[in-house]
């Protein structure tokens, strides 16, 4: 563990400003938006288990996962996981904010219940791919289809 004060902790609903400023770091663009409807999901208790978590270093939120658990849906039996965000402030990427984590996330999913965990990556993203690689995910057996509307 890294010297600094690191908490993990389950995301809430005062963290959506933070979560907001570090991904228009990251992706160069703000998504205010899509982040108050993913927030309003996600604290719903009534049609949600909240699975996402924030990294606080020293009192300032510096990362989170956001993602959902599924019991059944899709025609999948098993309850299931995804992971459909990450993010870390750039200030502190390679101090292994990311894995720590991810780690605390699968850690949790196990507790849940959850048989697997699924994200997607572009094919392109190298480096993303070799994170999620580097933590034992896989490509899936399941096939992920697109359709353009026209």
């Amino acid at each position: 563990m890294p010297d600094d004060n690191r908490i993990m902790r389950v995301l809430r609903r005062d963290d959506l400003k933070a979560v907001i400023a570090i991904d228009a770091l990251v992706s160069k663009q703000p998504r205010d938006e899509y982040y108050e409807r993913k927030f309003a999901s996600i604290l719903n208790s009534s049609h949600n288990i909240n699975s996402s978590i924030v990294c606080e270093i020293d009192g300032r939120i510096v990362g989170f996962v956001m993602g959902d658990i599924y019991f059944g849906e899709f025609g999948i039996p098993e309850t299931n996981a995804t992971i459909d965000t990450i993010g870390v402030h750039p200030n502190f990427s390679k101090r292994g904010v990311a894995s720590e984590m991810l780690e605390q996330f699968m850690m949790n999913m196990k507790v849940a219940g959850v048989n697997k965990v699924y994200t997607l990556v572009n094919w392109d993203d190298f480096a993303l791919e070799k994170f999620f690689a580097h933590h034992k995910f896989a490509p899936s057996k399941r096939v992920n289809l697109e359709c353009t509307v026209m």
